[in-house]
């Protein structure tokens, strides 16, 4: 009983922070209130207290959520492959495969990142909390491999990080790239830089 109490109690959570991430991408992280979240999830704001303690907890909780659903999914693509350069090139193609496939889960990260605020008034963007960011940790993994194999120059890993993950975030602001050639001249860009 207690593993189906629990796994019950997981589905309603994840229902409720879908809700909250289409709520964000409807009306924007100003506006989204737990009532329109609830009526999104068709379920009582009463039962969104339940499983988390305000719109604060719920919003922390939707971002997790958000960062762990492009990690599963890029680290499914990478993890199948051999070399350093194999997995930097699957985690470039997976990283704007996501951004293209997953518009709604990017507005409302988005949303959250630039407009939420720790409870002494810091915005999120401004946060320096590195681990818990799943994504950037696994391609400064990947390029401090390929360094140690000698595959990759020496340089500074979250430096190149930070560039990588800037070019495949700017892709997600652009609407008028086609995603093969980007994705195309992106890898070829970055292994020049990192080779």
């Amino acid at each position: 009983m207690d593993g189906k109490h629990s796994f019950i109690a997981e589905a309603r959570r994840e229902q409720i922070m879908k809700a909250a991430i289409e709520a964000l991408g409807e009306v924007g992280y100003a506006n989204v209130s737990l009532s329109q979240i609830a009526k999104k999830a068709n379920i009582s704001t009463g039962l969104i207290s339940y499983h988390f303690s305000g719109k604060e907890d719920l919003i922390n909780n939707t971002l997790m959520y958000l960062s762990q659903q492009e990690w599963f999914y890029i680290r499914g693509k990478v993890e199948s492959k051999q070399t350093p350069t194999e997995k930097l090139i699957a985690f470039i193609e997976a990283s704007l495969a996501y951004q293209a496939t997953n518009q709604v889960n990017n507005i409302a990260l988005i949303e959250i990142v630039f407009n939420a605020r720790t409870p002494d008034h810091v915005p999120y963007y401004k946060l320096e909390d590195h681990e818990e960011d799943f994504v950037s940790n696994l391609l400064q993994e990947i390029l401090h491999k390929g360094q140690e194999s000698k595959e990759f120059r020496d340089f500074h890993p979250r430096v190149a990080a930070t560039v990588i993950k800037g070019a495949i975030s700017e892709s997600l602001l652009s609407s008028h790239i086609n995603l093969e050639e980007y994705s195309e001249e992106l890898i070829h860009m970055i292994l020049t830089m990192v080779k």
